[in-house]
């Protein structure tokens, strides 16, 4: 079974029907992920018992006339910085390969098991998710569905390797700076990141990168993202973030688009230097949703600089913070030298000023967007610069070399915006393309609902070649 052929929501009726059984989704990830992903790289575990035991108690439930949930029997996939009670959390650091099993769920897993999911297995990330290249010392590379010399992007590029292969329907990912829209862009996917707080991160643990990170669903669709967020999002009393105003039903939200959504075109953001290529593509989708009705309205800005220093400025400590048990380590030296760079500089550079100074400039940018949206109601830019990079290797911008081939994805951590990707099409060497659409903090069912507009009028319908064979 090839799980881009049916949606997640197709799935779980299915499993509820009795045909397929949830034991038989969870062989056919399982036989999938041997079959393939020895030359993908997208998984660092799996466990073949427990899925098979969680898809048996599914099936149970389903037997006595119970309701196991509306994601009764789908195969998930969970990525390596989250954590599953049972399982070591590596955050791919060789700093972490000892680390002890997970005694309780994050949250978001909780809630998705309660809702019927059925563990398979966890996914690479790159160190700390660090890099938008999902690579690392002690698990290796992951490898694009579209492209296999290619990467996946990150850092949630393992769960999107996964899904867009089609070893499972359902994986998870974080996105501290573009971690779910990226790897999503880049591997053909749609991907959501909700408002901060809105899927809740109260574990016993603060947050590994303070009111940068959000967690998350990954899945092939809008709607199928929407159906697995509506499980995980609401309130928990562990984070502060999370009592949020209730914003129902993600999914509902996706059949009930605006009549005439007012789409805000600000291709560069007011700094970003683009690839033509995506630029093109990008274009093209916008001329396709002005010719469905929507309104485009041609934005300056909304910033007047790129932010990027003040999100490394939080981001290097909060990574320093979880990295600095391993000094004096013989593992210290096997960090990413990449990462080690930017948490030392952290160290000796970064001052308590400099990161109010980053607060502040969040809160400058939150009122320059503010003023936008008085004129729409999302903005939109491409999710990323530039194209996606040769496994290892830097990104590219009209074939250059260019570090920061993801400028646009991070200012939205930084302002907790809600915040998602769909693809837009497809670049003359066949790589995939993503659209970003932004919306105002609280408002993720107008930016999901406006996702599914562009995804049903753009009509990208290509998957990904690996796994066809």
């Amino acid at each position: 079974m090839d799980f881009r052929d049916h949606s997640i929501e197709y799935l779980a009726t299915a499993v509820r029907s009795g045909s397929p059984s949830a034991a038989d989704l969870v062989e056919a990830a399982l036989d999938r992920i041997a079959a393939l992903d020895d030359r993908l790289g997208a998984f660092v575990l799996v466990d073949p018992g427990r899925a098979r035991a969680e898809a048996a108690d599914v099936d149970r439930q389903l037997g006595r006339g119970d309701d196991p949930g509306p994601l009764a029997g789908i195969p998930l996939a969970v990525k390596d910085v989250t954590d599953v009670a049972g399982w070591p959390t590596t955050h791919g650091s060789m700093c972490h390969r000892h680390e002890p099993p997970a005694t309780a769920d994050h949250p978001m897993v909780a809630r998705l098991r309660a809702a019927g999911c059925v563990l398979v297995g966890k996914t690479n990330t790159p160190e700390h998710g660090w890099k938008a290249d999902t690579t690392n010392a002690l698990f290796g590379a992951t490898y694009n569905p579209w492209s296999t010399d290619r990467s996946p992007g990150g850092s949630s590029g393992g769960s999107a390797a996964a899904v867009a292969a089609g070893l499972v329907p359902l994986a998870t990912g974080s996105d501290g700076g573009g971690s779910l829209r990226i790897p999503s862009a880049v591997c053909g996917l749609s991907g959501m990141k909700a408002t901060l707080g809105r899927v809740p991160n109260g574990t016993r643990h603060p947050p590994g990168w303070w009111y940068l990170s959000t967690a998350g669903p990954m899945a092939a669709t809008v709607r199928d993202v929407a159906v697995a967020l509506d499980v995980c999002i609401g309130r928990h009393p562990n984070d502060l973030h999370s009592h949020l105003p209730d914003v129902g039903s993600l999914r509902a939200a996706c059949d009930h688009p605006r009549n005439r959504p007012r789409i805000g075109w600000a291709p560069t953001l007011g700094y970003a230097r683009l690839d033509d290529e995506v630029l093109r593509v990008c274009e093209a989708a916008l001329d396709a949703l002005a010719g469905a009705g929507c309104e485009i309205v041609e934005l300056g800005g909304p910033f007047d600089a790129d932010p990027l220093n003040h999100w490394l400025a939080v981001s290097s400590v909060c990574n320093l913070r979880s990295l600095l048990p391993c000094r004096g380590t013989e593992d210290w030296d096997r960090i990413d030298p990449g990462l080690r760079a930017l948490i030392e500089h952290a160290e000796s550079s970064v001052s308590a000023l400099d990161l109010l100074a980053a607060e502040d400039a969040a809160h400058d940018m939150v009122v320059r967007l503010a003023a936008a949206f008085e004129r729409c109601d999302v903005i939109a830019c491409p999710t990323t610069a530039g194209i996606t990079p040769l496994s290892g290797e830097p990104g590219t911008i009209n074939g250059e070399p260019d570090l920061n081939w993801v400028q646009l994805t991070y200012p939205f951590n930084m302002t907790r915006s809600p915040a998602g990707t769909t693809p837009a099409g497809l670049t003359s060497g066949g790589l995939p393309v993503g659209l970003q659409l932004v919306g105002p903090v609280g408002a993720d069912d107008v930016v999901i609902s406006t996702l599914a507009r562009a995804s049903d009028v753009i009509g990208f319908d290509r998957r990904a070649p690996f796994g066809q064979e």
